[in-house]
């Protein structure tokens, strides 16, 4: 079985567990003075998501913490894009931030044929707001009980499996791809329009398997409507005790799905510094925090260099994957 080395794999779960939950409060003239007005949290996709419902999650922290509104707003459309250009062009004032997965921040880059502006350079990250975990699931009606009962049956069909994704160039799309990277298999990709009618099309037994975020999946899981196989991540998760990791089988896999908060470039290090140690304070009140965990997702908190070293990470990692993979979007 090919194997990598397992640093890279460990870019956003790894990372997440060194994260300490506490920031230093340090202050200059500009951060005391800000904010002077409404803070708007840009939200580059659809309410209801994982991301929509952190941000909303520590929206009310932020504006006691803050003295001032904060508002969520959801910009969707392509990918995150148009949304996260707004929050590019927008002044680095600390009155506007984007609240996103890394595709947006990190890696669209490489996936989209025209960007609105450079991922590498448009924003000053602040913090990992948290990550999810991933799970990889089979349909019921398979015989699979294992991740290596799937490489072995993949290896012996070439391309005859199917596993879904919410579009090509999403978190779930690039977990396959490094998936069939690390296994030397060939898993036929089928993109849906998100991953609820991917999941759907999974119970109904339309295609074989899926390495979904936990919290997309959970319910299905939890009702036995899919088979998990297998979680993503460094140990079991107390909210599946029972699902092994993949290393249990024999597979050196880690991945997540990262979630944070960056600001236009330019903007103060102090107002960065102050919103970091606000939202981290947010994460720890148990209202914000144990809700998401509940919804499986491992909560973030630290630095803004702790949150720019992941993004390096998660670009570095998967910049090779998309190449190869020839993953394109439009």
């Amino acid at each position: 079985m090919p194997k990598t080395t397992p640093a890279p794999r460990r870019a956003v779960l790894g990372a997440v567990g060194g994260l300490a939950l506490a920031v230093p409060r340090r202050l200059g003239a500009q951060g005391d003075a800000w904010p002077t007005r409404p803070v708007r949290v840009v939200v580059p996709f659809p309410p209801g998501g994982l991301v929509d419902t952190l941000a909303r999650a520590v929206s009310q922290h932020l504006s006691a913490a803050l003295g001032q509104p904060v508002v969520v707003e959801n910009r969707a459309g392509a990918g995150g894009n148009i949304g996260a250009d707004v929050v590019a062009k927008a002044a680095p004032d600390g009155h506007t931030l984007l609240a996103s997965s890394l595709g947006p921040i990190a890696v669209n880059q490489y996936i989209y044929r025209s960007m609105p502006y450079d991922t590498r350079t448009a924003f000053a990250p602040i913090v990992l707001l948290a990550a999810t975990p991933k799970v990889m699931c089979v349909a019921n009606a398979r015989p699979w009980r294992t991740v290596q009962d799937v490489i072995g049956e993949a290896k012996a069909r070439p391309g005859q499996l199917t596993a879904g994704s919410a579009g090509p160039g999403s978190s779930l799309h690039l977990a396959l791809e490094l998936f069939k990277r690390v296994t030397g298999t060939d898993i036929q990709h089928v993109p849906y329009r998100g991953a609820a009618p991917a999941v759907t099309d999974l119970v109904a037994g339309q295609i074989d398997m899926l390495i979904d975020n936990v919290p997309n999946i959970l319910g299905q899981i939890r009702g036995a409507a899919v088979r998990p196989l297998a979680v993503a991540t460094e140990r079991r998760l107390p909210q599946l005790p029972e699902v092994p990791t993949m290393a249990e089988q024999g597979l050196d896999f880690v991945f997540g799905t990262a979630f944070g908060l960056v600001a236009p470039s330019g903007t103060p290090p102090a107002i960065v510094e102050r919103i970091a140690a606000a939202v981290t304070a947010a994460l720890r009140e148990p209202e914000i925090g144990g809700r998401l965990v509940e919804q499986g997702a491992i909560l973030g908190g630290g630095t803004p260099a702790q949150f720019a070293a992941l993004i390096e990470r998660e670009r570095s990692l998967l910049e090779p994957v998309i190449r190869a993979a020839n993953i394109r979007a439009e």
